[in-house]
């Protein structure tokens, strides 16, 4: 598939390629025993890994019952298992510089990917948390890599309160890590604001989705 989109001004390397970790992540403790780091513009050369995912995932639509209606998900999916082959070597060396740095803390390895592109502002992501699985009742980590256009990443906690903004995009990292997942729900809002596609390449342990 082809996607157009405007690409970040500062972002010129044609070979995509993960930097450090280390001291550049920002931790966030929230409540409950959740905590969110951040790390902006991780992934050096996101744009030419945009484009090179865009054109090379199998992308699939999806549909879901609601209710009483078949409803469209409003956005494109595709998921790699703990021993489906990632679709480009630069995901390979995001697994492998997150499991250097979080291994120890999760005391487990991230295994698979699952990736969604939001074409426009038309596509989101209601109110939800990784709780498919072992996320529902014990503390875990999910990684999600940002490329293409910038889009809000809201988050909320489930027992009620203001919810916080992230605007991520052009390599940006984001881990959400203790009972972030049981306690906290997250959502990519539609937006009427004109913005090109953005893909999340979401990284988690093994069993957790």
């Amino acid at each position: 598939m082809s996607s157009a989109f405007q690409g970040s001004l500062l972002d010129c390397w044609d070979d995509p390629r993960p930097r450090a970790l280390g001291a550049s992540v920002r931790r966030t403790p929230l409540a409950h025993g959740a905590w969110i780091d951040l790390r902006r513009g991780w992934m050096a050369g996101a744009d030419a890994l945009f484009e090179r995912l865009a054109e090379t995932v199998p992308w699939r639509a999806e549909s879901r019952r609601m209710y009483d209606r078949v409803v469209d998900v409003p956005r494109l999916l595709a998921f790699y298992d703990v021993t489906d082959p990632l679709p480009d070597p630069s995901l390979d060396e995001a697994k492998d510089v997150l499991n250097a740095h979080y291994m120890d803390e999760l005391g487990e390895p991230f295994r698979t990917a699952g990736l969604c592109l939001y074409r426009d502002g038309r596509d989101s992501v209601a109110w939800h948390g990784d709780r498919i699985g072992r996320g529902r009742d014990h503390d875990t980590m999910v990684a999600i890599l940002s490329v293409g256009a910038t889009r809000a990443l809201h988050l909320r906690p489930r027992s009620g309160g203001p919810a916080l903004r992230y605007e991520l995009g052009h390599g940006d990292l984001i881990v959400m890590g203790g009972s972030c997942q049981r306690t906290w729900d997250h959502a990519i809002p539609k937006t009427a604001r004109p913005t090109g596609p953005r893909m999340s390449i979401q990284f988690r342990p093994r069993g957790v989705r």
